[in-house]
């Protein structure tokens, strides 16, 4: 895929991860940043690199830790809420607008790479491996948190993919949830490579809550249902609902959505 035609695409993927209100969303799965700086058995004052951080949930998590650390994004708005996360907590973080694809940082920079449901998104999977791993130092450690391909949320993005077609030519980006595409992407730039599957449950009022909250929250849901008419998007909406109401394993009324992810983490060779 030619440099013109992947710029054109991460243009949209910056209006589609500024529309909404992407703040909400990370807001209710900050816990699975925490599990994975716990995992990473960061050092206080360790340099840290947070790829596609969002709002700042590994980061954050990080700084607690007494980390050093840089949070990056391509999307402004959203470092500028990681800012206020920040300050909020009185916390010293570095914030950088920064694209996962091509980092503005020396080689073997940090002690520390990181990346929670972030790096995951970027179109050329092969250029973020080769930045993520160039980045941090010989013996530093790698660690992202990704959703899997048969979990909820993979699932979803199908769910959205049967309406709104994903761009041709482009790897999905919840194969980085699975073993052998990580294998693949960066097993011969580092030693001790896990990849550790876990759950993380969504928590909502009901199915059709869930549906509304990501309509209203999430980037590419906001943006699927904005390309749908009335019809079809009614269609995507009754499909989310069943997707969670499949899903849901609540017995009180109200919904709790397991949703699968793996923990990768590697120490650089």
């Amino acid at each position: 895929m030619t440099e013109l035609v992947l710029d054109g695409l991460k243009a949209r993927q910056r209006m589609t991860w500024g529309s909404g209100d992407y703040g909400a969303v990370a807001a209710l799965i900050h816990p699975m940043a925490e599990e994975l700086v716990q995992a990473a058995d960061l050092s206080a004052g360790a340099r840290v690199l947070d790829i596609a951080a969002g709002t700042g949930n590994a980061s954050i998590a990080a700084a607690r830790s007494g980390c050093r650390v840089t949070s990056t994004d391509y999307v402004p708005a959203l470092l500028a809420r990681g800012r206020e996360r920040a300050k909020a907590e009185h916390i010293a973080i570095d914030f950088d607008v920064a694209d996962a694809e091509d980092l503005p940082y020396p080689s073997a920079s940090f002690d520390a790479v990181l990346s929670v449901v972030g790096a995951m998104f970027a179109p050329d999977q092969e250029r973020v491996a080769a930045e993520m791993t160039r980045v941090c130092r010989p013996g530093g450690t790698i660690a992202m948190a990704n959703w899997t391909p048969d979990g909820f949320i993979g699932q979803m993005f199908r769910t959205v993919g049967r309406l709104v077609p994903p761009p041709a030519g482009i790897r999905g980006p919840i194969e980085w949830g699975s073993a052998a595409r990580v294998q693949e992407l960066i097993s011969d730039r580092v030693i001790d490579l896990r990849v550790v599957p876990r759950t993380f449950v969504f928590r909502f009022e009901s199915p059709t809550h869930f549906t509304e909250y990501f309509r209203d929250n999430y980037g590419p849901t906001v943006k699927a249902f904005e390309a749908l008419g009335e019809r079809d998007g009614k269609l995507l909406y009754d499909d989310l609902t069943d997707l969670a109401a499949r899903y849901n394993v609540a017995t009180d009324g109200t919904a709790k959505i397991p949703s699968t992810y793996v923990q990768v983490l590697a120490i650089r060779r």
